[in-house]
């Protein structure tokens, strides 16, 4: 029994899971503010549609780098985790590995290549994108990565919310999350 162990396995088994909650709360509970929050707020608020994209695209690079650094963390840990569970608990872990590799693919491709494409669409356009003729290959280009940015982070908090979901659920079946004694 669970209960029963003591010892530092039990120790370092805590603390992974902490960090595993922590950095997928941190990454998704971003996404859910970003998303709901600070790029309407923007928009609203902000004088300008440039400023607000301004400041949107900043936040999101931020936003990018959280969910980087606490996806690495959180596959690391789940990892460790991983080669201690026993079988049943395996299904679990490798469904969290498989949805936070998605994640953490399409968030580096929209940071290391959607973004600095949108910078120099709007770096051609003359810097604000939104003074550009609408026919302009610069504008059109924008446009067309901004949608497809929109579709990736869309994609990247459904994969996330899946992994908390998973999370949640270690704990309520029966031998998922366990981790047998070495």
């Amino acid at each position: 029994m669970a209960a029963d162990r003591k010892g530092p396995g039990l120790v370092v088994e805590g603390i992974l899971r902490a960090l595993r909650l922590m950095a997928m709360v941190a990454w998704v509970g971003g996404l859910m503010f970003f998303a709901f929050v600070v790029a309407p707020v923007a928009f609203h608020r902000l004088p300008s549609t440039h400023e607000a994209g301004l400041v949107v695209g900043g936040t999101l690079s931020v936003l990018h780098w959280i969910g980087l650094i606490g996806g690495v963390l959180f596959y690391i840990a789940t990892g460790a985790l991983w080669l201690r569970a026993e079988v049943m608990a395996r299904a679990s872990f490798a469904i969290e590995m498989a949805l936070t590799g998605i994640m953490l693919a399409l968030t580096a491709y929209s940071q290391f290549r959607i973004l600095p494409a949108m910078e120099r669409d709007r770096t051609a356009a003359g810097g604000v994108i939104e003074t550009a003729d609408a026919e302009s290959p610069a504008r059109m280009d924008f446009e067309r990565l901004h949608k497809y940015s929109e579709r990736l982070e869309g994609l990247v908090l459904l994969c996330g919310i899946g992994v908390v979901l998973v999370l949640a659920r270690e704990s309520q079946w029966p031998g998922t999350g366990k981790i047998r004694e070495i």
